[in-house]
């Protein structure tokens, strides 16, 4: 296990360093930089000479090689140093440290949602297979799972309001603060993100547990007197949560990188809706940083999703 962990770290370091040269070289093709947002020269509304325009590139650092720009970003992230935005001059790490536990608390949520419907739901249709209430669950999931999530979170918000008189803060307010008003800001979105990822999650479940059902070791617990829900339970389930585990994780670092429409839709100033101002803003550097923020968390979420199949499978071994 250590030597496959130290495979593993060292792996995930050579995929950060890549994703750091992917997200530098792609701000620099894309066309124009902030200045041109409010320069003649991108059609803005001041007029900068040619030597102004130079003269605030050097500030910002822009007139330095490549190399040396990436060099000084790396340096940067070494030192914890994230920059500050070009429109506001916010320090990036605390935009990320104020919006960052609203967006995780409802990733985390949501993901546990689609656990708490998808196992159940799909372990039931699978035990009844092809019978009415496999066919009545299919029936739903497959709605669910066509259902686009912010169109989910338009009407939990139409009927919270119509029906419920629910108005959610619209500041960010935080569990160790209000937990009450936190959970009214953070559970629409959860519901909305959870129940299609948990239509996903059911289907998967119940793929998973029809193939391992009829399996030599079901049979042999079966013959062995142990009750059908013992035999799901403790035979079956555990092996049909693998590819639960992997989905879980991966749905959760795209999660963690802000579903961008929910976040509108519910009025959340998560990290999504941080991202997509900065790209309209062509915000630089705060692009660079949350773009690298997600590829930590997806590496992250990855390695503790490979770790967790040994435990979850005895058969597993890592050399």
């Amino acid at each position: 296990m250590t030597r496959y962990l130290a495979t593993r770290f060292a792996g995930a370091i050579v995929t950060l360093f890549g994703i750091t040269l992917l997200i530098f070289m792609a701000m620099r093709v894309l066309p124009g930089d902030p200045l041109a947002q409010i320069s003649s020269e991108g059609q803005g509304q001041y007029r900068l000479s040619p030597a102004e325009l130079q003269k605030a590139r050097a500030s910002l650092g822009l007139d330095r090689p490549l190399y040396a720009q990436y060099g000084s970003w790396l340096a940067d992230i070494a030192r914890g140093d994230l920059g500050r935005s070009f429109w506001r001059g916010e320090p990036i790490s605390e935009l990320i440290m104020r919006r960052a536990p609203i967006t995780a608390e409802i990733g985390i949520l949501a993901v546990i949602i689609s656990w708490l419907i998808g196992v159940p739901v799909g372990a039931y249709s699978a035990i009844n297979h092809n019978r009415r209430g496999d066919l009545i669950v299919r029936g739903i999931l497959t709605f669910l799972t066509a259902v686009p999530s912010f169109w989910l979170g338009l009407t939990l918000v139409l009927v919270g309001i119509l029906y419920f008189s629910w108005r959610p803060p619209l500041t960010i307010i935080y569990f160790w603060d209000d937990w009450r008003g936190n959970l009214q800001i953070v559970t629409g979105p959860a519901i909305a993100l959870g129940l299609g990822l948990g239509a996903v999650t059911a289907r998967l479940t119940r793929s998973s547990v029809l193939e391992i059902l009829f399996d030599d070791h079901v049979r042999t617990a079966r013959s062995k007197g142990l009750s059908e829900r013992v035999v799901v339970n403790r035979h079956v389930l555990r092996l049909a949560l693998l590819p639960v585990v992997t989905l879980s994780g991966l749905a959760l670092g795209g999660l963690l990188g802000g579903s961008v429409a929910v976040e509108r839709a519910f009025g959340v100033p998560g990290l999504g809706l941080a991202l997509v101002q900065a790209l309209n803003e062509r915000d630089w550097m705060v692009i660079q940083n949350l773009v690298f923020l997600y590829g930590v968390l997806y590496t992250v979420i990855n390695l503790i999703v490979d770790v967790s199949y040994a435990w979850l499978d005895p058969r597993i071994r890592y050399g």
